[in-house]
């Protein structure tokens, strides 16, 4: 299996890993918030399910996680406002997109910059 891993570029495995730990918090929430009886024990299971996936796709990627960090920590915000607009129709407060873009360009200097 891991064979078969080897040649999926490592920002395939972060787009993934971040969709299913955003996916995963979203589906917890809702099942906390939102339903009751059977369905909240199953939205329960969905959202460990997909937090699981992350943890396994994150550590399949074929790199130390610190090369990465920065990368994955802009990935994440733009994907967490997705999932939140998707889910629950939440649009960004401005704070939260000039946050955003202090986040985003932090990710850029960790990952690409490359002391001399």
């Amino acid at each position: 299996m891991l064979r078969a891993l080897q040649g999926i570029h490592p920002v395939v495995f972060l787009l993934v890993a971040t969709v299913l730990e955003v996916s995963g918090d979203a589906v917890v929430r809702m099942a906390i918030y939102d339903h009751v009886g059977l369905t909240r024990p199953l939205l329960f299971l969905a959202g460990a399910a997909l937090l699981f996936g992350y943890g396994c796709c994150l550590n399949l990627a074929p790199l130390e996680f610190g090369q990465v960090v920065g990368l994955y920590l802009a990935t994440l915000f733009v994907i967490w406002q997705v999932i939140n607009f998707l889910a629950f129709g939440s649009l960004p407060t401005m704070p939260t997109v000039c946050g955003g873009v202090l986040i985003v360009g932090g990710g850029a200097i960790v990952t690409f910059w490359k002391p001399a």
